[in-house]
C-alpha cells in the first residue's frame, strides 16, 4: 500500500468533525481581523454631549466644591426615564434634555426629561446635537425649535444650546473648512435668535473648537459658552470668551453620567433664565 493516501481517504479517515476542521482551516483569517480593527459607527441619532471628549481630549480629576456655582445635569435618550427626585436630592438645581439632532431624530424621552426635571423644582432648558453635514443651521435650528427647543420668560426655561462637537459618525469636523463651518454655527445662532428672542448657548469643547473653526473668537460678544473638560479645571476656553456660562466637568457622576456646573449661584441660574 502507498505511504500517501489522497485528500478524499484521509477525509473517510477523520471522519465529519475532521472534514469540517479542514475546511475551516483552510479558509483565508482576514476577514474576522478587519472586522475586530474596524471603527464602530454608532447609529444616527444617538450622539450626545461630550460623547467625543474623553477620546479626544482625555479626562481628570473632579473640580472641587465652589458655593458660587450651581449644580447641574444633561441627560439623553441613553438615561432614558431619569430619577429626577434623586437628582434633586442630591443638589441638582438646574438641566438640559437632548430634544433633537441635525434634522431627521427626536429624543422619545424628551417629555419626561424635560419636564420630570421642571416638576421637582429644577430650572431646565433643551440641547440639539448639530450635524453640519446634513441640513442647515438655519433648517436644524427650526426642527429644534419646532420640537421643544424653545424659550419663554418663565424664569424656569433655559435659553436651547446648540451641541457642536466631533462628528462621531466620520468626520470630526463634517467635512468643512474652518470658514464654512463659522458660516454654519452664524446660520443656526442667527435662525434661533430670529425665532425666539434669545442667544442660544453655544457647547464645545476647546479642542475641537481650535481644530474645526480655526478659533474662530466673533460669537463671544453675543453667544454663551458651555464648555466641555473633564478635568479640575475648565482650562483653556476658545478665542473670545473670558468666561463660561456652564462647564461639563464628568461624564462619570452620581446617577446621571453627565455633570455640570453654571457659574453662579442659583439665583444666577434663575436669572439668566429669565433672560438678565
Amino acid at each position: 500500500m502507498p505511504v500517501h493516501r489522497s485528500r478524499s481517504v484521509r477525509i473517510r479517515a477523520l471522519g465529519t468533525a475532521g472534514a469540517v476542521l479542514l475546511t475551516l482551516l483552510a479558509l483565508p483569517q482576514t476577514s474576522a481581523v478587519a472586522d475586530t480593527t474596524a471603527p464602530a459607527v454608532p447609529p444616527r441619532g444617538s450622539a450626545h454631549m461630550g460623547m467625543g471628549v474623553v477620546a479626544h481630549d482625555g479626562q481628570g480629576g473632579l473640580p472641587t466644591a465652589r458655593s458660587t456655582q450651581t449644580e447641574g445635569v444633561d441627560v439623553s435618550s441613553h438615561q432614558g426615564d431619569v430619577a429626577w427626585g434623586t437628582l434633586w436630592n442630591s443638589g441638582v438645581r438646574w438641566a438640559y434634555a437632548k430634544a433633537t439632532e441635525g434634522t431627521y431624530y427626536t429624543n422619545p424621552y424628551h417629555a419626561q426629561q424635560y419636564d420630570g426635571s421642571y416638576d421637582v423644582g429644577m430650572v431646565r432648558g433643551a440641547y440639539h446635537f448639530g450635524t453640519p453635514d446634513t441640513a442647515s443651521g438655519a433648517a436644524q435650528a427650526d426642527y429644534f425649535v419646532d420640537r421643544g427647543g424653545a424659550w419663554s420668560a418663565d424664569g424656569r426655561t433655559l435659553p436651547g444650546v446648540l451641541d457642536i462637537e466631533w462628528n462621531p459618525y466620520g468626520d470630526d469636523c463634517y467635512g468643512k473648512s474652518a470658514s464654512s463651518m463659522v458660516s454654519w454655527i452664524r446660520d443656526f445662532l442667527d435662525r434661533y435668535r430670529a425665532r425666539t428672542g434669545r442667544s442660544a448657548v453655544l457647547y464645545t469643547a476647546t479642542s475641537w473648537w481650535k481644530q474645526c473653526t480655526g478659533n474662530y473668537a466673533g460669537f463671544a460678544s453675543t453667544t454663551p459658552l458651555w464648555i466641555a473638560r473633564y478635568a479640575s479645571s475648565a482650562g483653556e476656553l476658545p478665542a473670545g470668551w473670558g468666561a463660561y456660562t456652564m462647564w461639563q466637568y464628568t461624564s462619570t457622576g452620581p446617577t446621571v453620567g453627565d455633570h455640570d456646573r453654571f457659574n453662579g449661584t442659583v439665583d444666577r441660574v434663575r436669572a439668566f433664565a429669565a433672560g438678565s
